[in-house]
C-alpha cells in the first residue's frame, strides 16, 4: 500500500515538474515568434472587415501558430472562446453520463447526437481559428472543417427537436420527412458556407454573407419548428420551455452578431482584439448550445411517456444512421470545395 502511495505521489511530482516548465518553454518560443502584422500584409480574404491589425504572419511553421494560443493577436478570443466551451461541455458530457444510459437506452441517442455534435463543432472553430493563418490553402482547409462542424451540429439540433420536444400533431404531419430534410438542409448549409468562402477571394463580402446565412437560417427554421409550437403555447408547468426561449433568443442574437459587425463599424481599428463581433458570437453560440442540450435533457426525463409512443426504438438507430450519412456528405462536399480552391491557387502560382 505504501509503494502504490509513493509512486503515485512520484507521478504527481513529475507532472508538477512538467507543467512548471510550461512558462518557460513559452518564454524560449516568445523571441522566434514574430509579431503581428496589419490587414495589407496579408491576403484580402483573411482580413475581417473594420479589423486593422493583429493579423498573423503567413508561412511560419506550425510551431508558431500552436503556440499562438498564448499570443496576443485578434484570432485569440475566438479560440479561446469555443475552447472553454468545449471544456465546459465535455463536463456537461461527464455529468450526464452519471444519470443516462447512454450505451443501453437508444431514447438517449440523440441526446448523445447533440453533445458529440456540439464538442465536435467547438473543436473544428477552434483548429479552424488557431492554424487557419499558416497559409493560404490551410486557411480553406481548415475554415470548411469548420463548416462540417456547424452542419453536422444543425443535424443534432433537428434530431433532440423532433425526437424530445415534438408533440403528436406535429409529428403527425412532418414524421416521414423531417429527419431527411435536415439531412438535406445541413448538406446545404455546409456548401453554401463553403462556397461562399470560396468565392470570398473574387466577390464581395456580402456574397459571402448570403451564401452562408439563407442555407443556414432554412435549416434552422426547420429545425426549431417542433419547439416553436411549445414556446407559442408557453405552459409555466414545463420546466424545460425557459431553456428553450433562452437557446432561441441566444441563437438570435449570435445571429446578429454573425451578420452585423455592429462594434468595429462604430468603432473601426478598436476592437482589432478585443470586442469583435464574432467574439460575441462565439459566446452566444456556446450560450444557446448549454441551454439547448439541458432543455433537451429535461424533455428526455420528463417526456418519456410521450416520445416512447412516438419513436420506436429503431428510430434511433435510423437517426444515428442519418447523423453518419450527413457527416459524409459534409466532409465530401468541403474536400470538393477544397479541390477547386486547390486548382484556383495552383493556377495563380503558375501565372506568376
Amino acid at each position: 500500500m505504501a509503494t502504490i502511495v509513493m509512486e503515485s505521489i512520484g507521478r504527481v511530482f513529475i507532472s508538477l515538474q512538467q507543467i512548471r516548465q510550461v512558462p518557460q518553454l513559452l518564454t524560449d518560443a516568445a523571441p522566434s515568434m514574430p509579431g503581428t502584422v496589419r490587414d495589407t500584409e496579408v491576403p484580402s480574404y483573411f482580413r475581417e472587415r473594420y479589423v486593422c491589425t493583429g493579423y498573423r504572419p503567413l508561412n511560419q511553421n506550425w510551431r508558431y501558430y500552436f503556440l499562438s494560443l498564448f499570443q496576443r493577436h485578434n484570432e485569440t478570443l475566438n479560440i479561446w472562446t469555443h475552447l472553454v466551451a468545449f471544456l465546459v461541455l465535455l463536463i456537461k458530457l461527464c455529468q450526464l453520463t452519471e444519470t443516462v444510459d447512454f450505451i443501453s437506452d437508444r431514447h438517449s441517442w440523440p441526446l448523445l447526437i447533440l453533445v458529440l455534435s456540439s464538442l465536435t463543432y467547438s473543436a473544428f472553430s477552434v483548429v479552424a481559428h488557431l492554424l487557419g493563418g499558416k497559409s493560404n490553402l490551410a486557411h480553406y482547409c481548415f475554415y470548411f472543417l469548420d463548416y462540417v462542424g456547424v452542419a453536422q451540429y444543425q443535424y443534432g439540433s433537428a434530431v433532440v427537436h423532433f425526437y424530445y420536444a415534438v408533440d403528436e400533431s406535429v409529428h403527425g404531419l412532418v414524421s416521414g420527412i423531417f429527419m431527411p430534410t435536415a439531412t438535406i438542409l445541413s448538406c446545404l448549409s455546409c456548401l453554401g458556407c463553403c462556397y461562399g468562402k470560396y468565392c470570398n477571394h473574387s466577390l464581395p463580402t456580402w456574397v459571402r454573407k448570403v451564401c452562408q446565412v439563407v442555407p443556414s437560417a432554412l435549416a434552422y427554421s426547420w429545425d426549431i419548428s417542433p419547439v416553436a409550437k411549445r414556446l407559442f403555447f408557453w405552459s409555466s408547468s414545463d420546466p424545460a420551455i425557459i431553456y428553450h426561449f433562452g437557446q432561441v433568443a441566444f441563437f438570435l442574437s449570435c445571429a446578429f452578431f454573425f451578420t452585423c459587425p455592429l462594434l468595429e463599424r462604430c468603432f473601426p481599428g478598436r476592437c482589432d482584439f478585443v470586442g469583435q463581433s464574432h467574439q460575441i458570437f462565439h459566446v452566444f453560440l456556446s450560450c444557446c448550445t448549454l441551454c439547448q442540450i439541458h432543455a433537451s435533457y429535461l424533455d428526455f426525463v420528463g417526456r418519456r411517456k410521450l416520445y416512447s409512443s412516438l419513436h420506436g426504438s429503431g428510430d434511433a438507430v435510423l437517426f444515428v444512421g442519418l447523423y453518419v450519412v450527413t457527416l459524409i456528405m459534409c466532409v465530401g462536399i468541403a474536400a470538393l470545395m477544397l479541390r477547386k480552391v486547390k486548382q484556383v491557387l495552383d493556377f495563380k502560382s503558375k501565372s506568376k
